[in-house]
């Protein structure tokens, strides 16, 4: 949801640092998970809003290490369990859902977030987002949709 690592370790941070400190404020024990996410979603929507000017993407000082260099770029031990040409696939798949992923609107991004890939329910995700459930439905619904246009292309070469 943040777009980059570093702002996601960063909001991670910040989260669990206001949790701990807002505890006895939590109304509601049995929303606790719901209430973290809350907290997440606004510190990372903050951390997006003051990085407008930041730039798109920043680079990695291991990125510009020619991989040549074994001793100073960290060596990646291939799992056995998966063939190489399957984990280039794999990355690369990966690499598309998370383009669009990032090219949704904010609104059907979260709802997709926060329902498929971190789990939560339908109840759950609604109170995250300050929404209704069917507004959640709707805009999952929508945000799958687009996902599945937005990678038809890839998947259709990728056969």
């Amino acid at each position: 949801m943040c777009g980059h690592r570093e702002d996601a370790e960063e909001v991670s941070q910040d989260t669990l640092l206001k949790v701990f400190e807002s505890f006895d404020k939590l109304q509601d024990p049995e929303k606790v998970k719901a209430w973290v996410f809350r907290i997440a979603k606004n510190y990372c929507l903050m951390k997006r809003r003051k990085s407008v000017f930041a730039p798109e993407r920043e680079l990695s000082l291991d990125e510009l290490l020619p991989s040549t260099t074994g001793e100073a770029r960290p060596m990646q031990v291939p799992d056995d369990a998966e063939l190489p040409d399957e984990q280039v696939l794999r990355s690369e798949l990966n690499g598309e859902l998370e383009r669009a992923l990032r090219e949704l609107p904010e609104i059907y991004r979260s709802a997709v977030l926060l329902r498929d890939v971190e789990g939560l329910s339908t109840a759950e995700a609604a109170e995250v987002l300050d929404v209704n459930e069917d507004t959640v439905k709707q805009r999952l619904h929508r945000g799958r949709l687009a996902l599945r246009k937005s990678l038809a292309g890839y998947l259709e070469v990728a056969k």
